[in-house]
């Protein structure tokens, strides 16, 4: 199974999802830069879960908080504590720390050498912010997003004059000195989150808990991720957050085991409450109808961008034996197929002339290219024979291939061909704008072939 992330590392390189940081200088621990495919693919995912949040639901707004944010935010959030630390032991040869549960024996395992008694190492990134570097100047890069929420909380209720229960939903980058980063971008210094705090009374939060957790899980289910992939676990106190009330990671089964790729948490009023207590301001909540000063509790829903990527993926990626085209001669052993989502597809729409040597098919194709551009993300491709550019636009999860062919120039209609089931219909390209629409939609190939006809 692990034999498969290999795989996906190879084809994500290949066709222009994911490079290593830094190559062409050897490239930098657990740093990964999104390529032309996989930034409209992340974007794509960011943009149906905002529409869900934004959009799907009643009485949530938006918010886009700094990175870099006063010291004392940390203070309060008890990130600057060892309760966010990992644990670890050090060689005293080379140096080289490990997390204390990596080790087999109290050896370093790099250099043979022993290693110390475990200690607590703090996640946060620091940086300094003016001119000079000293105590005074020290700043960290955050590690979650929703503390830029919770400091807003005021800001936001008054500006959009909001009443329990409501929601806050952030979208931004986040960053974590991890000792261990591995498995791709499953786990990396860098990440982006994707994350919705619901504020809500405290006699609510378990049923809001549990509405959220049902919400959460059918959005993955939406975009075609098998069920027996995917599953939620109550986390046990004794595991939890120091801030959680409650618990449930929603894992992904990964080549590398389950993994997970959201967690929704019941965090109290431990965020509010602390940072009224560091601040001196108030951020009690008036219930007008109970006439009683609280602090919210707060649902939280935090999805990682680059996990919930790397499982659509993993889950989309399929290898045909013997090719998917039975007919041809020249046969290949296995050919690739992603069946991505439609909405979370990088590349809606190919554009490709039946062959190259002909001017008059490559000038109708760019013209059919124009025409689809300022529509759908869309690719040409004209270079290889018409299968392999079929062939191609399958790896990459194209959705809809349109081929220009000589009948295109007696009759101005092309064939457009379904990523998944290879079907073909004959549309106007006077029509095919709206058609590939009604496709994107959802609407079925074959039956919207013959209801165009």
């Amino acid at each position: 199974m692990q034999d498969k992330i290999s795989k996906i590392v190879s084809l994500a390189k290949r066709r222009g999802f994911i490079f290593p940081s830094s190559e062409i200088y050897g490239g930098f621990g657990s740093g990964y830069d999104f390529g032309p495919l996989g930034v409209e693919m992340k974007r794509n995912i960011k943009q149906v879960w905002w529409q869900e949040m934004i959009n799907n639901h009643d009485d949530i707004v938006g918010l886009d908080a700094a990175i870099l944010m006063n010291p004392k935010v940390w203070q309060a959030s008890g990130h600057l504590t060892v309760g966010f630390a990992d644990e670890l032991v050090e060689c005293g040869e080379c140096k080289k720390r490990f997390k204390k549960e990596d080790l087999k024996k109290n050896v370093c395992p790099e250099c043979g050498g022993r290693v110390s008694q475990p200690r607590k190492f703090n996640l946060m990134m620091k940086t300094f912010v003016g001119a000079v570097e000293d105590e005074a100047s020290i700043a960290y890069l955050r590690a979650e997003t929703c503390q830029g929420i919770y400091v807003n909380f005021e800001n936001v209720r008054q500006a959009m004059r909001k009443k329990l229960p409501f929601g806050i939903c952030q979208i931004g980058k986040s960053f974590r000195n991890e000792i261990n980063p591995k498995n791709f971008i499953f786990r990396t210094r860098e990440f982006e989150q994707m994350e919705m705090q619901w504020f809500c009374q405290p006699k609510d939060a378990n049923k809001w808990f549990d509405f959220w957790k049902k919400e959460r899980i059918n959005w993955y289910l939406d975009l075609g991720i098998k069920e027996k992939d995917l599953r939620a676990i109550e986390v046990p106190e004794k595991d939890r957050a120091h801030y959680a009330q409650r618990q449930v990671d929603i894992e992904y089964h990964f080549p590398f085991g389950w993994g997970e790729i959201e967690g929704i948490h019941n965090r109290g009023d431990w965020d509010l409450s602390n940072h009224s207590k560091y601040s001196g301001q108030d951020l009690k909540y008036f219930d007008e109808e109970t006439k009683q000063k609280y602090f919210p509790h707060i649902i939280e829903t935090s999805v990682g961008v680059e996990r919930s990527l790397f499982a659509f993926l993993i889950d989309s990626y399929e290898e045909v034996l013997g090719g998917r085209t039975k007919t041809t001669k020249a046969k290949r052993k296995v050919e690739i197929l992603l069946k991505l989502d439609k909405k979370i597809a990088p590349i809606k729409i190919a554009v490709l002339p039946l062959v190259r040597n002909k001017p008059e098919l490559v000038k109708k194709a760019k013209e059919v290219y124009q025409l689809l551009k300022p529509h759908f993300i869309c690719q040409y491709d004209e270079l290889g024979s018409i299968g392999k550019r079929y062939r191609r636009q399958d790896e990459i999860a194209t959705v809809v291939s349109v081929a220009v062919d000589f009948q295109t120039l007696k009759d101005d209609t092309v064939t457009c061909r379904d990523r998944d089931t290879m079907a073909q219909i004959r549309v106007k390209t006077s029509k095919l704008v709206e058609v590939i629409q009604r496709i994107l939609e959802g609407e079925k190939f074959l039956k919207l072939g013959k209801s165009i006809k």
